[in-house]
């Protein structure tokens, strides 16, 4: 391990700023960083080195890779914590906007499911990441979710239980066991953890988050959020009997007021079941 990436793996272990998932995330934001500037040619920097001319260099990178706007905000924010902790904020602008940074675009009345490949998902060498996809894909799972599960726990018969530390924003909730489909999943998922959870006993969570990531790229499954899409719009035609804007289905004008009813519990259902609950929230799935 580089000097400059195991400083850095000592500074989030001695700085305990959030929650479980939050602190591996920007673990592992930060070696990621720490990698693209070997990359670009900075060389023997330490924790302390960053300067602004590494923020520009990392900046200009992601706007030629074309991250996604979130992914590249939640970089700049790891940047942000490490510039504070090294006592120079002042090198990175407090606005994202000073970096031609776009705003999230939240609804778009397109589609952004995907369906999961299982020949590309066959080809997985790790069991637990492929529980991970196909619980993703059963159950409208964030990646998070659907690696700190413990299956055995969580199933209750007739719905799954998930615990606070399991979620974002710590809110437990309660996802309906309703298809053959997630009963066969939650079972593969039970015979492989036991009583325990979806990351091997001998790895740490942020371990099998890289091996998730690694093998998904290995194999050419991407933007595997789209399987939360998936599992939303799937819900909303379920329970309106009709698709969602974002799936061809009609739009809120068009509605009649009995079907913008139907609509609206729908959406009211949906966000609890991802766990968002707010019924605005859905219209990132769902389109409006």
């Amino acid at each position: 391990m580089r000097e400059f990436n195991y400083e850095l793996k000592q500074l989030c272990q001695r700085n305990r700023d959030g929650g479980y998932a939050t602190r591996a995330d920007r673990e592992r934001i930060l070696e990621l960083i720490a990698n693209q500037l070997q990359e670009m040619g900075f060389k023997h920097m330490h924790a302390t080195s960053l300067k602004a001319k590494h923020v520009s260099a990392l900046v200009d990178r992601w706007h030629r890779e074309q991250i996604a706007p979130g992914t590249f905000k939640n970089r700049m924010a790891q940047l942000r914590w490490l510039a504070e902790k090294n006592g120079t904020p002042k090198i990175i602008a407090p606005s994202n906007n000073a970096y031609g940074i776009a705003k999230r675009v939240y609804v778009t009345n397109v589609s952004k499911a995907t369906q999961l490949d299982r020949e590309r998902l066959e080809r997985m060498n790790d069991p637990y990441s492929q529980v991970s996809l196909e619980s993703q894909a059963a159950f409208g799972f964030r990646r998070k979710e659907s690696i700190m599960f413990c299956p055995a726990w969580a199933d209750r018969g007739d719905k799954l239980v998930l615990k606070p530390q399991w979620t974002k924003g710590g809110r437990a909730r309660e996802i309906p066991i309703r298809t053959a489909e997630q009963r066969r999943v939650l079972d593969k998922a039970k015979q492989l953890a036991g009583n325990g959870s979806l990351i091997p006993k001998e790895m740490r969570y942020i371990e099998q988050v890289k091996r998730f990531e690694a093998q998904c790229a290995k194999v050419g499954i991407h933007k595997v959020h789209g399987l939360r899409h998936l599992y939303a719009q799937e819900r909303y035609r379920e329970l309106t009997g009709w698709e969602c804007p974002a799936n061809g289905g009609p739009i809120s004008k068009m509605l009649t007021p009995a079907q913008k009813e139907i609509d609206r519990e729908a959406r009211l259902t949906i966000s609890i079941e991802l766990g968002h609950e707010r019924e605005q929230v859905t219209a990132v799935y769902l389109g409006r």
